[in-house]
């Protein structure tokens, strides 16, 4: 069975979440989009959204429509192309309204499992608990085609594991895309040993479809996004417990995102970062891993004394950020948790200036993130950049130099466990998923 083949009915489970309602958009496009072809007129498709509970999908009806909106007026010259023998659609706001009418007709929302039951291909985007992951497969493989594919988004828990577990025969494929499905670019491709050589060339032909950049991963737990990003935080974690005697806890906090974001170029510090992600995902991950690897490094107190407090991060339904290392007003950090207290500490200009004192500045070269995204010339003003940073002797120099060797060690490390292929892989990930202006194993130390 060919890939447009498979696109005829397909099902996202968990199609409610961040990660499966981008998927739910990407897919409704491309199955759309075959539906135009004359040669598939009376095929029927179906995509099918499931979550839990009705109030969940009623939020994703109008997360879809609205994308699938944009996306049309993003690719209207396309579009034009497509409808090219409808004589009734003259003006680009009919083809846009033509094309989100076609994809909406597609889905099918529901709570029930059972609507997958003739599906192709099918998603998973449910939690990262890798206990409900396999009882959700083991419903699915009873129910289900027995030629039916399966893609999970997991971001830790090895392939192979949840394969033999629930039993699927290596019909399934770790297909991790990035937050936003729709907008990142990056999606690590994870095959176990027994992953079927159809479904492997399947997962790459898709890829190429969504215009995504495929980087292939090793079948070891935390992958590549993840094996660099739970030690790059951790490293974080561990300079604040080192430097809180000098700046106490909430100003080692300050410094270590600061010097993270500023003096790495970043585009946002490390404690935005798991705040972003969510710090009880992040110690969900952390626990995937350590039990998977064995490696009992990968645990934190601090990170488990958040949870306790129920200080999480995350986000809001409407994308807007949730409280956690940091407190955030508009989307910017105003307070920093003070974890003895249970209270948050303002950040203050007069207490910044303190503790940027204390830092010392930034080199003279020193040019922020989104002002160098785009430079055509980032690379050598970059290497100029780190040359001066290095010439540098202050606090916040020495910080972020032992913070690059760290991150190039990190790199390093999965390259030599062979999760990662190469360096370019490592990089290919921290660039394109995590928007780095440079991989991490780099010539700038």
């Amino acid at each position: 069975m060919n890939l447009d083949e498979r696109l005829f009915n397909v099902t996202v489970i968990g199609a409610a979440g961040k990660m499966g309602s981008g998927i739910g958009v990407l897919i409704a496009q491309e199955m759309a989009k075959l539906k135009l072809k004359p040669e598939n007129k009376d095929n029927v498709y179906r995509l099918n959204l499931i979550d839990v509970n009705e109030q969940a999908l009623d939020g994703l009806r109008a997360y879809m429509s609205a994308q699938l909106l944009k996306a049309a007026e993003k690719s209207v010259v396309m579009l034009r192309d497509m409808y090219r023998e409808r004589q009734d659609l003259v003006e680009n706001a009919d083809i846009i309204d033509a094309f989100v009418g076609d994809a909406s007709r597609v889905l099918n929302f529901s709570t029930d499992t059972d609507v997958a039951r003739n599906s192709h291909l099918i998603f998973e985007a449910i939690s990262e608990n890798e206990k409900i992951k396999i009882k959700v497969y083991k419903k699915l493989n009873k129910i289900c085609r027995s030629d039916a594919f399966y893609l999970t988004n997991t971001s830790s828990i090895p392939i192979g594991y949840l394969d033999e577990m629930a039993g699927l025969g290596g019909r399934l494929i770790g297909y991790h895309f990035y937050n936003p499905p729709v907008v990142q670019r990056l999606v690590e491709v994870i095959a176990a040993q027994n992953t079927t050589r159809e479904l492997r060339s399947t997962a790459q032909e898709l890829g190429k479809r969504l215009h995504k950049k495929l980087v292939p991963a090793k079948d070891i737990s935390g992958f590549i996004g993840n094996g660099h990003f739970m030690r790059d935080g951790l490293h974080a974690i561990a300079e604040v417990v080192r430097l809180k005697g000098k700046f106490k806890y909430t100003g080692a906090v300050y410094v270590m995102n600061r010097i993270s974001q500023d003096f790495l170029v970043r585009p946002m510090g490390i404690f935005q970062l798991i705040d972003y992600v969510g710090i009880d995902v992040f110690q969900c991950i952390l626990k995937v891993m350590r039990t998977h690897l064995r490696d009992d490094s990968l645990k934190d107190r601090l990170i488990d004394r958040m949870v306790k407090d129920k200080v999480l991060g995350g986000q809001y339904p409407d994308g807007s950020q949730k409280d956690g290392f940091l407190k955030y007003e508009k989307n910017r950090p105003a307070g920093i948790y003070d974890i003895r207290k249970k209270e948050y500490v303002p950040i203050t200009d007069e207490w910044k200036k303190k503790i940027d004192k204390k830092i010392g500045p930034t080199p003279e070269r020193f040019v922020p993130w989104r002002g160098l995204l785009m430079d055509a010339k980032k690379e050598e003003k970059l290497g100029l950049y780190f040359d001066e940073l290095k010439k540098m002797d202050t606090l916040g120099a020495e910080l972020a130099v032992n913070y690059l060797k760290k991150t190039r060690e990190i790199g390093q490390s999965l390259v030599r466990q062979g999760v990662a292929g190469s360096d370019d892989d490592v990089n290919a990930v921290l660039t394109n998923g995590f928007f780095w202006l440079y991989g991490p194993i780099n010539e700038y130390i």
